[in-house]
């Protein structure tokens, strides 16, 4: 793996920020994204970070986004993709374009609650902790081999906003380590 890291992201930025702040930060390459307009955009923007928006439109089928997507990343010759909020699954195309070099961070203690709402479902199953997963990406959700992880203890009377916000606090830190502990081992 020779080439730099190519972050995915959908939101907010608040991961993607986290990342360009961190000892990596130097090595991102570019952000590219569904969303043309989400906060990682403007994080991007302000760090000359090159942006490519690859958006899933009305006329698009899946596989043709999911090229669509790989091409826009391939460019990049990317050592590592970062799934940073990206709240699309990836599929097989993509997936297999790129094999062991895609991550994802979930806000959950995997192999337990996979999925869009994983913090929700924490709180409904009346879990005790969740916490942070950094995994790779394979054709399951949510399934790929895991790198690291962080527990979050849930407390009692927690929202989904409030004990999501806590995760986050620790996805900030775990994620951009795990990427410089990939880096330094490829």
């Amino acid at each position: 793996m020779n080439g730099g890291v190519v972050v995915l992201a959908s939101g907010t930025g608040s991961l993607f920020q986290a990342i360009l702040n961190s000892d990596i930060g130097p090595l991102v390459c570019s952000l590219v994204t569904d969303v043309p307009d989400c906060g990682a955009v403007d994080f991007a923007r302000s760090a000359g970070i090159p942006v490519q928006a690859v958006p899933l439109t009305g006329g698009l089928s899946r596989d043709d986004w999911n090229r669509d997507l790989a091409t826009a990343v391939a460019q990049w010759n990317p050592a590592l993709i970062v799934s940073a909020g990206f709240m699309r699954i990836l599929g097989p195309l993509f997936v297999d374009s790129f094999p062991n070099r895609i991550i994802n961070s979930h806000p959950a203690l995997l192999p337990n609650f996979p999925g869009a709402h994983a913090v929700r479902d924490a709180i409904s199953a009346g879990a005790t902790q969740t916490g942070c997963t950094i995994h790779f990406v394979d054709h399951g959700v949510d399934t790929g081999a895991i790198v690291a992880q962080e527990s979050v203890d849930v407390q009692p009377g927690d929202t989904e906003e409030i004990l999501h916000e806590r995760i986050k606090v620790v996805e900030r830190v775990l994620l951009p380590a795990t990427i410089k502990e990939l880096l330094q081992s490829s």
